[in-house]
């Protein structure tokens, strides 16, 4: 997503010179590369949206290690304090962490502790008190440890639905996540969906709830808003595949106008766009908020809009016009590594508590 045609000319050319380039060159190229002057968007924000959504579409993944200041800024040609201030910015968000003497890297999406650590707390703080628990009926260890033993041969037991919960920035979207995340889940499993902004303004977060599912960049945000015991786990994401098969199929002559939402995402959309249709040459983008935006739609052919603007794009764009929608879909490798783990954890932890007498 963030690679660039001058990234990729820079790494043909360092292939036939025998200059093998090492993940953190691509990342400070790509980084690099992407940002856009011609954009109305202050190149701090270009660079801070940037490594969100590469974190958020898991090109940019946990431990993986960032440029220094100083080379982002050298290679970006912007100044040291403009990347000093998105690091931190994204340091205090939880989304990257400094390591002394080692360098910066991507985080795992929040300060605290990973679930899992605090899962294995909880069980051996269980474990002790069940050891204890036994002493003071005359157990002794050995016959504790044949009644565990003895349950987990036994296997797993009947497992009772787990209820999810989806943040993500609009409803309609969000609701097209949980719809693709729902097929990875038992028969009796259920998402309720909500939206950032709607938690923000004071809705009551759906309840019962087992586990919060969100945006991978958003984790940390949403963490302050989810009730306190609710584990948030951050999904990467990835084009889907019915918007690879038309961004393919545009006319390579056609004029192409991009709509973006989120300042953060304008530097991002074109070189996502051109990813997948680098035939075209014309291409342009605007903010849905931009003054020119009706006349920016009338002059292009064909729309391609982030999700959440088809509303205003379909109001102005001509008839006749193509609109693609730029749709993202929760990445399978994520589902399957980051999330379904989590709920067994979860559903295996509450069957516990449900074995336990009243």
């Amino acid at each position: 997503m963030l690679k660039t045609q001058t990234s990729a000319a820079v790494s043909v050319g360092n292939r036939y010179s025998g200059t093998e380039q090492t993940p953190e060159d691509r990342i400070l190229a790509r980084l690099a590369n992407a940002l856009d002057r011609t954009l109305p968007v202050p190149l701090g924000i270009q660079l801070r949206g940037l490594i969100e959504f590469g974190i958020a579409l898991g090109e940019l993944p946990t431990g993986q290690r960032l440029p220094s200041v100083r080379e982002l800024a050298e290679r970006a040609g912007i100044a040291n304090m403009t990347v000093a201030t998105v690091y931190r910015e994204l340091r205090e968000a939880g989304l990257i962490e400094s390591r002394p003497g080692a360098g910066t890297y991507v985080g795992d999406g929040h300060i605290s502790d990973g679930v899992r650590t605090t899962a294995m707390r909880k069980i051996q703080q269980r474990i002790e008190a069940l050891f204890e628990e036994a002493e003071q009926l005359g157990l002794a260890p050995t016959v504790v440890s044949s009644l565990v033993n003895a349950r987990a041969a036994r296997g797993r037991t009947a497992t009772r639905p787990v209820r999810l919960v989806m943040v993500g920035n609009f409803v309609d979207t969000t609701q097209q996540y949980a719809d693709r995340i729902q097929d990875y889940l038992g028969a009796g499993d259920t998402i309720a969906v909500t939206t950032v902004d709607a938690l923000q303004a004071g809705d009551a977060f759906p309840q019962p709830c087992d586990v919060c599912i969100t945006l991978a960049h958003r984790r940390s945000e949403v963490e302050h808003l989810v009730p306190t015991g609710i584990p948030v786990v951050g999904l990467s994401f990835i084009p889907a595949e019915e918007t690879r098969k038309l961004l393919a199929a545009i006319d390579p002559m056609a004029r192409v106008g991009i709509v973006s939402i989120f300042p953060t995402f304008m530097a991002l959309m074109k070189p996502g766009v051109l990813r997948f249709a680098p035939h075209v040459s014309e291409v342009d983008v605007r903010l849905i908020t931009a003054p020119d935006f009706e006349a920016f739609l009338g002059s292009v052919d064909v729309a391609i809009y982030a999700s959440g603007a088809e509303a205003k794009v379909k109001a102005f764009l001509p008839p006749g016009r193509q609109a693609i929608e730029f749709r993202y879909v929760p990445d399978p490798h994520a589902i399957r590594q980051s999330l379904l783990p989590v709920i067994e954890r979860l559903r295996s932890a509450t069957n516990t508590n449900e074995d336990q007498p009243a």
